[in-house]
């Protein structure tokens, strides 16, 4: 039979699973490319000695991202009542969108994979995974319950 902790832990575990912050970032920006995002971890990826590919964390990134990009999108297709401060806080960043547009087809999970593995083969980003700068695809990676990963954007000089 599990001690207390035992099934305490494991009850904090399943309501607090290990999570993994993204943020994107371009050489000489001062600001994100994007809001930082958290998503769960499966628990094996975070276990003592775990490690997993760089290729297979980009991967699971790019998928997840795929997935809250279609869902953010399917939102949009329902028209939305605006509050004043709404329609005015929409109106300082540059658009007021009630939703209600057109159907876009969904992005390929598959090829958003394809694409960022050639992106950075090609050079295109770093990552970085909790500081730590990764060159390869096939390296292995550990992870801990709070890491974070940086996708750093690389600009081509004018003229080079």
């Amino acid at each position: 039979m599990p001690s207390t902790s035992d099934t305490s832990a494991a009850a904090e575990t399943a309501e607090n699973p290990p999570m993994l912050t993204i943020e994107g970032q371009q050489f000489g920006r001062g600001r994100a490319l994007f809001p930082d995002f958290s998503f769960p971890l499966p628990p094996e990826w975070v276990a003592p000695g775990a490690s997993v590919t760089l290729r297979d964390l980009i991967t699971r990134i790019v998928r997840e991202e795929v997935h809250n990009f279609q869902q953010r999108r399917s939102e949009r297709r329902f028209l939305h009542s605006l509050t004043a401060k709404q329609i005015a806080d929409a109106a300082v960043r540059g658009k007021v969108d009630m939703g209600g547009g057109e159907e876009e087809p969904d992005a390929d999970p598959e090829q958003a994979v394809a694409t960022a593995l050639l992106a950075f083969e090609d050079g295109l980003y770093y990552v970085f995974v909790d500081n730590e700068h990764r060159l390869s695809l096939d390296e292995a990676v550990s992870l801990s319950s709070d890491s974070r990963v940086t996708f750093l954007r690389l600009v081509a000089l004018a003229g080079g």
